[in-house]
């Protein structure tokens, strides 16, 4: 297979940049930075942007006539449940059948994913036949466990939701890379264009940026800056320019006693 292609369940992309549809000023805006971006995959809040009044201004109708797919995401969920229903309500309005699985557990100051619940959540919309992109916590061991859960892409968060701090922890994104056969894409916190090729550097498959190209000063050309890093750094991990294994050996040999 190509190695340009990005491949999740039974989708294919050119293009291993996802961007998010929030924060922009307008639906014109967020076409023409992500056209710029190179991406073919937005994600979008099912309980912020309308996506299924055909009455409304629909985000949809701004990418008809494009290549970019709706990734339908489920911010604003904070149990298995919400999540479940807000799916089945989406596809049932839309068609879509691909997903961005959010579950939050604490809405007031950190957004980081309740776990416990994305893993049900996942069991369930992977039996209804959803193609589940799981966004979770930077831990190797529910990454693990979502893809067991049936999850076609595990999305770990870099640094907080919209913070800009970049990868915060770039051992546990190899961690999680090792740990799981399915996609890795880094998501959440990427601040700049240099954050992307250093998460592809570290292996992920793809990553995800909305923050740090919806609130530039020239969203368009951030979207291209984007797009060329997460080339180049993808470029660059192949090339094997740094360690694919970028961590010390453990001082206790684990050899035998733990397997992923």
């Amino acid at each position: 297979m190509n190695d340009h292609i990005l491949k999740i369940g039974n989708y294919e992309f050119n293009s291993r940049l996802i961007v998010g549809s929030g924060k922009y000023k307008d639906f014109q805006t967020t076409k023409d930075a992500t056209l710029a971006s190179g991406s073919e995959l937005i994600t979008v809040a099912i309980r912020r942007v309308n996506i299924t009044n055909p009455n409304e201004e629909n985000l949809l109708d701004y990418f008809k006539d494009t290549n970019v797919k709706l990734l339908p995401n489920s911010a604003g969920c904070f149990t298995a449940e919400e999540a479940i229903t807000t799916f089945r309500l989406m596809r049932e309005a839309t068609g879509i059948d691909i997903i961005k699985l959010e579950v939050i557990g604490d809405a007031q100051k950190t957004l980081y994913p309740d776990v416990i619940d994305t893993i049900k959540a996942c069991e369930v919309l992977k039996k209804d036949g959803f193609t589940v992109m799981a966004y979770t916590s930077d831990d190797p061991i529910v990454a693990k466990r979502l893809e067991n859960a049936g999850a076609d892409a595990i999305m770990p968060l870099a640094a907080p939701i919209g913070s800009g701090l970049g990868i915060q922890n770039p051992y546990n994104i190899a961690f999680i890379r090792d740990a799981v056969k399915v996609p890795v894409l880094v998501d959440a916190g990427l601040g700049c264009a240099s954050d992307a090729a250093y998460a592809m550097e570290l292996g992920a498959d793809g990553i995800l940026a909305n923050t740090a190209i919806a609130q530039a000063q020239d969203p368009m050309a951030m979207a291209e800056a984007f797009k060329y890093a997460t080339i180049a750094g993808r470029i660059s991990y192949k090339a094997g320019r740094i360690p694919k294994k970028p961590y010390a050996t453990a001082s206790s040999p684990v050899d035998g006693l733990i397997q992923f």
